[in-house]
C-alpha cells in the first residue's frame, strides 16, 4: 500500500464502527472458486495493489500485567475489548491507528484514531501531551479514551501479530466486506516497534493452531446488520461453518505452549509444569 493510498484509506475510515463479523476456515484449494463466486457481487479493495488485492497488516496487542484482556476472551465474557495499535504495509509510510475493539453480545464496536506516521512515537501513549493533528474532535476523544484505558489498566505491549489480507467490498451494499487472512505470524514483544523485522516472527497459521490436517485461510464476513444474500449464498454454497477465532488469543496460546503449558482437549485452560 502506497503512502498516498494509505492516507486516502485513513480518511475514509469510519471513526466509530458498529458491525457484525463472522469468521470461517477454508481450505486454500477453495480460494479460486470462492473468488469466482463473489466476483459479481464484490470489487477488490482499491487500496490493495497487485493482481490480488492484498496488503500486510501489523497489530501490536496491549494487555495488562496479568493478561486480563486475554482471559476475558478465554472465558468468553459477554462484554470484552482489545487495545491495539495497527499499521498497514512495511515501508513505515502508512498512518498508525490506535484502536479499542469492543465485543458486546456479538456486536463489534470499534473506536479508532489515526496518527500520521511522522507523529507516531510510544510517548503518545506512555506520556501523552504532544500535539497530534487528529482530523476531528471525535478522533481526539477516541485517542484520549485509548490512553485512559492504557493508563488505568497499566497495559503494555505483549505481542505483534502480522498477516497478509486479501480484501473485497460489496458493490451495491451499504457496508459489506469480505477478507481472506493468511500467512499469520506473531512475535512476542515488550517494546513499541510496529516494524519489527520478519526474522523475529513465528509461524501462526499451522495445522496445530487450527486443529485441522491442513493450514487454512481465515475468511471473514463483515456487515452492519443483516448479511446480504450473496453472503448467505456463499456460506451455503461452500458449506462454511462459523468459528470463533482470535489471532491474539491463538498467538498467546502458542507462546504458552512453547513455554511449557499444557491444554486439555476439552478446554482452552492451561496448567503449568
Amino acid at each position: 500500500m502506497s503512502a498516498l493510498a494509505a492516507v486516502q484509506a485513513s480518511k475514509r475510515q469510519t471513526i466509530e464502527l458498529e458491525r457484525y463479523e463472522a469468521k470461517y476456515l477454508v481450505h486454500p484449494s477453495l480460494m479460486p472458486a470462492i473468488r469466482e463466486f463473489i466476483a459479481p457481487f464484490c470489487e477488490p479493495d482499491e487500496h490493495a495493489p497487485g493482481t490480488l488485492p492484498e496488503y500486510t497488516i501489523t497489530t501490536l496487542q496491549l494487555d495488562t500485567p496479568d493478561l486480563a484482556l486475554y482471559y476475558a476472551k478465554e472465558y468468553e465474557a459477554l462484554a470484552r475489548f482489545k487495545l491495539r495499535i495497527r499499521t498497514y504495509g512495511l515501508d513505515r509510510r502508512c498512518p498508525v491507528f490506535v484502536e479499542i475493539k469492543r465485543k458486546i453480545k456479538g456486536v463489534i464496536v470499534k473506536s479508532r484514531a489515526t496518527i500520521p506516521v511522522e507523529y507516531w512515537g510510544p510517548d503518545l501513549i506512555t506520556h501523552p501531551g504532544r500535539w497530534v493533528p487528529f482530523r476531528s474532535e471525535r478522533e481526539t476523544m477516541n485517542y484520549l479514551n485509548f490512553v485512559r484505558l492504557v493508563r488505568e489498566l497499566d497495559a503494555r505491549p505483549v505481542v505483534l501479530i502480522r498477516y497478509d489480507r486479501e480484501a473485497y467490498l460489496g458493490r451495491n451494499d451499504r457496508y459489506a466486506r469480505l477478507t481472506f487472512d493468511r500467512r499469520l505470524r506473531y512475535c512476542p514483544i515488550r517494546g513499541w516497534n510496529l516494524w519489527t523485522d520478519e526474522r523475529y516472527f513465528y509461524k501462526l497459521d499451522s495445522s496445530m493452531v487450527f486443529g485441522r490436517p491442513y493450514s487454512p485461510v481465515i475468511l471473514e464476513l463483515k456487515t452492519f446488520s443483516d448479511a446480504p444474500k450473496w453472503m448467505v449464498g456463499l456460506t451455503e454454497r461452500f458449506d462454511l461453518q462459523r468459528i470463533g477465532f482470535s489471532k491474539y488469543f491463538a498467538a498467546m496460546r502458542m507462546e504458552s505452549l512453547y513455554r511449557g503449558a499444557m491444554y486439555s482437549e476439552a478446554s482452552e485452560n492451561c496448567t503449568w509444569w
